[in-house]
């Protein structure tokens, strides 16, 4: 069931089945901060399409956190990868990639916006994503 969902995802950004493909639940501007109830479920974050802001030569890194406990990340120069996510406090995530957990922290969300402190081994990232436009294509890349 978890792949259909997640191919159901894949479709939508690539634009097949036109605009209404993936429901979308818009929450309303505000930082985790703003929040008296931090509950990740409840701050629409999941079964959304986010692109990765600031992502340097290589355009299109996306991640769908599907809320049946399904990762779905993709670029335009990589194989998708499905891992399983979980909640694991109020404000932080983690998932699985070849082996190693990946813990996130949420720093804010809202119904454009993304933003999560990964934690790789010890080094704290920042990365930035907003909700994915529709159509989308990947550029051409060069081979």
């Amino acid at each position: 069931m978890a792949s259909k969902a997640a191919l159901f995802a894949l479709l939508a950004l690539w634009g097949i089945g036109g605009p209404a493909a993936l429901p979308m639940a818009y929450a309303q501007d505000e930082t985790v901060e703003e929040r008296a109830d931090h509950s990740p479920a409840k701050r629409s974050f999941t079964n959304r399409v986010w692109v990765m802001e600031e992502s340097g030569d290589l355009p299109g890194v996306i991640r769908i956190f599907l809320s049946d406990g399904t990762l779905v990340q993709d670029s335009c120069w990589e194989t998708h990868r499905l891992s399983p996510w979980t909640s694991t406090s109020e404000t932080s995530l983690s998932w699985t990639e070849d082996g190693a957990e990946i813990k996130a922290e949420i720093l804010s969300v809202s119904a454009t916006q993304l933003r999560l402190q990964l934690d790789l081994n010890g080094t704290l990232e920042e990365q930035s994503y907003r909700a994915a436009e529709v159509p989308f294509v990947c550029p051409d890349m060069p081979r």
